[in-house]
């Protein structure tokens, strides 16, 4: 029975291994291996089924034959093509691979972020340290105070050497300290104006005086500093007291002008009350100029602050080399303080020179601008200081032309009260460079100009 089937079976095959040829290749490679997987497990069957130590029969030999001829045959018949196709099925092995290859870098990265929280933790060790080493900096300062104490019998000398510059005169720069401002910065003193007079067609001077007696008595300025006048009820502006600080009966102002608050002020008559917040900003370091030559140098307005030191310097001219002073203007009628020119003309402490930019009838003195007559003038740089103030493009040149005189930046000195707005260091807008008009100025010397931006 066994032998008819597997006949049977052997027939069957055959022609299903024949049929297939007109079957995709994939179906073909499928029934041939079907058939010689059966073909196995049949002859797997008979021979268990044998008794040991007997050969197999006939039957068992011819179904192994056949087996091994359908499985030598299955081969030879484009099986080859089937396992290639199925290789390439099994393409999303390779898929499979690299998906633990993503696995591993994330596992990799996570590896990475975890040192980052011991090197917190290491930043916080240290700082169960540093209680330790307290004491240490405790220490230190206990043996520091004998190196300052030791030099104490010289530190007055050291602290005035920080800021006054060398005797030589090498280093007079940025060494006054910022100004204290004493009581209410924001609450001017009432005063009433005494005098209002004519300096030319756009400039008026005013004289005030401080109502409040007591504060009167102790008010003390120095030449250089300045004042906000008010005009209650429009605002104020910044202008220099022009007066020298041994004047004690008023204040007085010189103003151009130029916009709504000046316009006011030129509205101002005798009687009327203002508001004057001063003094503001540093002054000329005259002190540091003790046994100088002093050359003054006024343009129209910018006359206004060289006044006030000038006259201060000629007060106190037994501290001073030879004072000179250059003023000019556009024309006659442009110069200011007109009234006093034949004085200080002949005045033999001030050797004075006066210019107009363009002849005019009548004019005895220099014509030519102020850089020029400069030149011309040529005083000597050796142990002099230049003090200039002016509209901008005239101090440009004469910057310029004392350059060429060989004067050094550290001695020449000029004034920037024009920049100044609340002149307390509160709305910022008179910033240079991180430095405050108002509270490192207006008094710069031209060392100092040179370390802030080039807008100036």
């Amino acid at each position: 029975m066994a032998t008819k089937n597997t006949k049977s079976q052997t027939k069957k095959n055959k022609s299903s291994a024949v049929k297939p040829a007109a079957r995709t290749t994939g179906a073909m490679a499928g029934s041939a291996q079907e058939a010689a997987s059966g073909a196995a497990e049949e002859a797997k069957t008979a021979a268990a089924a044998a008794p040991k130590g007997k050969k197999p029969g006939k039957a068992a030999a011819a179904k192994g034959k056949a087996a091994a001829k359908k499985t030598a045959a299955s081969p030879e018949k484009k099986p080859a093509e089937a396992p290639a196709v199925k290789e390439e099925a099994k393409a999303p092995a390779v898929k499979e691979q690299a998906a633990p290859a993503v696995k591993e870098q994330a596992v990799a990265l996570a590896v990475k972020e975890e040192p980052k929280a011991p090197a917190v933790k290491e930043q916080a060790a240290p700082a169960v340290k540093e209680p330790a080493e307290a004491p240490a900096a405790k220490e230190e300062p206990k043996a520091a105070e004998p190196e300052k104490t030791a030099p104490a019998k010289d530190g007055a000398i050291a602290a005035k050497i920080l800021l006054k510059p060398n005797k030589d005169g090498s280093k007079i720069t940025a060494v006054a300290p910022r100004p204290e401002i004493k009581g209410n910065p924001y609450k001017p003193m009432v005063c009433t104006v005494l005098e209002v007079i004519r300096e030319t067609a756009n400039i008026k001077t005013f004289r005030v005086g401080i109502d409040d007696p007591e504060v009167a008595k102790n008010f003390h300025f120095e030449p250089g500093q300045v004042g906000q006048l008010s005009v209650f009820g429009t605002g104020e502006s910044t202008f220099v007291i022009n007066t020298p600080p041994s004047v004690k009966d008023y204040l007085q102002f010189s103003v151009m002008m130029a916009g709504e608050v000046t316009t006011a002020i030129h509205n101002l008559s005798k009687g009327d009350k203002v508001g004057v917040r001063a003094p503001l900003g540093r002054p000329f370091p005259y002190d540091l100029w003790k046994g100088k030559d002093l050359f003054f140098i006024g343009g129209g307005i910018g006359m206004a602050p060289i006044r006030t030191i000038m006259m201060h310097c000629l007060e106190h001219k037994q501290d001073y080399g030879t004072i000179s002073l250059l003023y000019g203007a556009r024309s006659p009628q442009d110069l200011t303080y007109q009234y006093e020119l034949d004085s200080w003309m002949a005045n033999p402490d001030l050797n004075c020179t006066l210019t107009i930019d363009r002849e005019a009838e009548g004019w005895p003195h220099k014509v030519g601008m102020i850089p020029n007559v400069l030149r011309e003038i040529a005083p000597k740089a050796d142990n002099c200081v230049a003090v200039l103030c002016g509209p901008p493009i005239m101090i440009k040149f004469t910057l310029m032309a004392l350059d060429e005189l060989g004067f050094s930046h550290e001695n020449v000195y000029t004034t920037l009260e024009k920049r100044m707005k609340c002149g307390i260091g509160i709305c910022g807008r008179c910033g240079i460079g991180g430095k405050y008009v108002c509270l490192d100025g207006p008094v710069f010397s031209q060392k100092e100009l040179d370390e802030l931006p080039p807008e100036l």
